[in-house]
C-alpha cells in the first residue's frame, strides 16, 4: 500500500483525543511535526540516478540496501543480496516487511538465459470457507477480514525466501540473516518514517499487547526519532530460521506460539496449515513492447497479466509523440486502465483452482477489442465498460518492493507484503511476528469492494488452501539480446500496476533516466470507483481538459515508492522513490 492513512480510515481529527496529545508531544521530543528528517535518513530523494558498473541495489529502506550491497561486494549474487534485504526488512520496516506476510519474487538468470517466478503468496488456511467474512445478513464484514484472527492468512515470506536462497543462492542462510539478526537485538535509530507509522497506526496497534511493548511507550506514545528500536523477540525468531530454516519457522515453538494464539482469538489457523506451506516456482507472463521483453508475475498476482495488457493497448500508439503530461496521453491511458481493471474483477484467480484465461486475455486481437469504443473525445462511463469476455470473441499498504542486479547480470524484483500497515496490526507474542490481514485480498462476497476498491469475482471467492488475489507486479526486462535493461516493482494496493505501467513507458517511450521516470508525477485509474486519480504536479490546463472530457479528477496522496534499476550503457542506473523518505540505491 501507498499510503498507511488509505488504510485505516482514521485521521487525526477523528482520532482519540488520547492519541493526539501522545503524536504532539512525541513530535516535540523528537523535532518539529514534518520536519526534514536528517540527511543520513533521506537519501532517496535525488533528480539524478545513482550509478554503477558492477551491481546495484534498490530499496525502500536504507539499513535493507547496504546490508545486500555488501552481499554483494563480498562476492554473492541476486538472489542471495534480494533474501538479506528482505529478511533485514523484516526488522527495519515492520510496517509492510514482515515475517507474518507473503510476496513474489521475478528472477532472472543471466548465464541460463531463464527469467522465471517464485510465489510465496499466503494461502487461506484449510478450515477457510467462501462465507467466512459474511454477516448474518448476508453482507460482507469488513472487519472480521482485515482485523480478526481469521483475516491472518498462512505466511509464505518466510519458505518462500528460504526456496530461492537454498535453490539459487550462493550464501548460507546464517549470512543471510546476520544482518538482520543484529539489527533486531543491537537496534536501529527510529527515522521520521517509522515514527510517522506508528503515529497512524496507533488507535488499532497499541490494542495489541506484544505490539505495544515494541513500538509504544506504556502512555501510548510511539518510539520517537532517533531513538534505538530493538526487537529481542524477534532477533530470537531470526536466529531459530537461521539455524533450523523454515522448520525453525513453520513447526516447534513459533509456529505453536502463532497458532495458539490465532485460535485465542477466534481463528482457524493450525499447526497443520503451517507446516503444509509451500512456495511454487511458475513461469513468468511475459510479452513484447516494443523491441523489448516484459517478465511480470503471474496469477495469483493480477499485476503481469493486466500490465501486459495495458502494455499491449498502448502499443498501437505513438506515446512519445504524445508527450509526458499530454491531456491526450493521460485520458488514453486512463481508459485503458478502465478497461484492464474491469478484466480483473472477474477474470483473475489462483490458477491452481480455478482457470484463468490469460492467453486469451493477452491476444492482441481481443485487445483491440476492448479498445474499440475508445474515443479521444470524451470519457467512457464505467457502467458502459464490462469485463471483456476473453473465451467468446464474437462479442488490489503495506507493501515494500526491492529491485537488486549483480556484476553477473542476475537480476532480481521482488514485492512483498502483509497488505496493510502493519498487517492485522497482531504480534505473536513472544515472537516479534507481526501478522498479515491478507485474506481481505479475497472476494469476501463477489462482487463487493475489498479496502482498496477492487471489484472480485467468483474465481477469487475464499477457499482452504487457496492464495489470495493480489496486485503486486515484480517486473524484469528485457533488451533484444536477452539482458536485462529495467527492474522495478512499487508497493501501492490496486495502483501498483499501473505505477508500474508508468516507469516503462516513462524510460522506453519518453526516455527519461530513471530518476525522471520515478520523480514524475502519476496517474491512476482502476475503472470502480469511477475517478481519475492524480498527483500533485500535472499542469491546471491539462487537469481541466480532462475533466472536460469526461473524467473526475481527483488530485490526491502520491502513489508507490518505486525502487527500479537501469541499465545504460555498460552501467547499472537506479533511483529510490522520493514519496519514501528512507528508501535507498546504491552501487557498486
Amino acid at each position: 500500500m501507498d499510503s498507511v492513512r488509505l488504510l485505516e480510515p482514521v485521521t487525526l481529527s477523528r482520532r482519540r483525543p488520547y492519541f493526539l496529545v501522545l503524536w504532539l508531544l512525541a513530535a516535540v521530543v523528537s523535532g518539529p511535526v514534518g520536519a526534514e528528517p536528517p540527511p543520513i535518513i533521506s537519501g532517496a530523494a535525488r533528480f539524478y540516478p545513482v550509478y554503477a558498473p558492477n551491481g546495484m541495489v534498490a530499496t525502500q529502506e536504507r539499513h535493507a540496501t547496504e546490508a545486500a550491497l555488501e552481499v554483494l561486494e563480498e562476492g554473492g549474487n541476486a538472489v542471495d543480496a534480494a533474501v538479506t534485504a528482505a529478511f533485514t526488512l523484516a526488522v527495519t520496516l515492520p510496517r509492510a516487511g514482515a515475517l507474518g506476510g507473503g510476496g513474489f519474487m521475478v528472477v532472472h538468470l543471466a548465464e541460463e538465459e531463464r527469467t522465471f517466478a517464485i510465489d510465496y503468496r499466503e494461502t487461506a488456511p484449510a478450515a477457510a470457507h467462501r462465507d467466512m467474512f459474511l454477516r448474518e445478513d448476508g453482507t460482507a464484514d469488513p472487519t472480521k477480514s482485515r482485523f480478526s484472527a481469521l483475516a491472518v492468512g498462512v505466511p509464505g515470506n518466510v519458505a518462500g525466501l528460504l526456496h530461492a536462497l537454498e535453490n539459487y543462492g550462493t550464501i548460507d542462510r546464517r549470512r543471510a540473516l546476520a544482518p538482520a539478526i543484529a539489527l533486531a537485538e543491537e537496534g536501529f535509530p527510529v527515522s521520521k518514517d517509522l515514527f510517522d507509522s506508528l503515529v497512524i497506526a496507533a488507535p488499532r496497534l497499541f490494542r495489541d499487547p506484544a505490539a505495544r511493548e515494541v513500538f509504544y511507550t506504556r502512555f501510548g506514545a510511539p518510539r520517537v526519532i532517533g531513538e534505538t528500536l530493538r526487537q529481542p523477540d524477534l532477533a530470537n525468531t531470526l536466529r531459530r530460521i537461521a539455524e533450523d530454516g523454515a522448520a525453525g519457522y513453520y513447526t516447534g515453538p513459533v509456529a505453536e506460539k502463532t497458532v495458539d494464539f490465532l485460535r485465542g482469538r477466534g481463528g482457524i489457523m493450525t499447526l497443520e496449515d503451517l507446516a503444509e506451506y509451500r512456495p511454487v516456482e511458475r513461469s513468468t507472463v511475459s510479452g513484447h513492447y516494443r523491441e523489448f521483453t516484459v517478465h511480470s508475475m503471474p496469477p495469483p498476482s493480477s499485476g503481469g497479466i493486466h500490465l501486459l495488457q495495458l502494455l499491449k493497448m498502448l502499443e498501437p500508439e505513438s506515446i512519445a509523440d504524445m508527450g509526458f503530461g499530454s491531456a491526450r496521453k493521460i485520458h488514453f491511458m486512463a481508459e485503458a486502465m478502465k478497461r484492464a481493471y474491469a478484466d480483473r474483477s472477474v477474470h483473475l484467480g489462483d490458477t491452481d483452482f480455478v482457470d484463468v484465461p490469460m492467453s486469451e486475455l493477452l491476444d492482441g486481437g481481443y485487445l483491440a477489442r476492448r479498445m474499440a469504443d475508445f474515443s479521444p473525445h470524451g470519457a467512457t462511463p464505467a457502467a458502459d465498460i464490462s469485463p471483456g469476455d476473453p473465451l467468446h470473441p464474437a462479442e488490489g499498504d503495506n507493501t515494500t518492493h526491492f529491485s537488486i542486479v549483480d556484476a553477473h547480470g542476475n537480476a532480481v524484483a521482488n514485492t512483498y507484503s502483509i497488505n496493510f500497515s502493519y498487517g492485522a496490526q497482531m504480534m505473536v507474542p513472544g515472537t516479534g511476528v507481526l501478522l498479515n490481514n491478507t485474506m481481505d485480498d479475497f472476494s469476501a462476497k463477489p462482487g463487493t469492494p475489498n479496502a482498496y476498491g477492487l471489484i472480485g469475482g467468483e474465481k477469487n471467492a475464499v477457499e482452504g488452501g487457496k492464495r489470495m488475489l493480489s496486485s503486486m507486479t515484480p517486473t524484469i526486462v528485457l533488451d533484444e539480446g536477452g539482458d536485462v535493461l529495467l527492474v522495478t516493482g512499487s508497493p501501492g494496493g490496486s495502483r501498483i500496476i499501473t505505477t508500474t505501467l508508468q516507469i516503462i513507458v516513462n524510460t522506453i517511450d519518453h526516455g527519461m533516466n530513471i530518476a525522471e521516470a520515478t520523480n514524475a508525477p502519476r496517474f491512476h485509474h482502476q475503472w470502480l470507483p469511477e475517478y481519475l486519480r492524480v498527483e500533485n504536479g500535472f499542469s491546471p490546463d491539462t487537469l481541466g481538459i480532462l475533466r472536460r472530457l469526461g473524467h473526475e479528477v481527483r488530485e490526491m496522496d502520491a502513489m508507490g515508492s518505486t525502487q527500479s534499476i537501469l541499465r545504460e550503457g555498460s552501467w547499472w542506473t537506479g533511483a529510490s522513490d522520493p514519496r519514501r523518505p528512507d528508501a535507498r540505491t546504491l552501487g557498486h
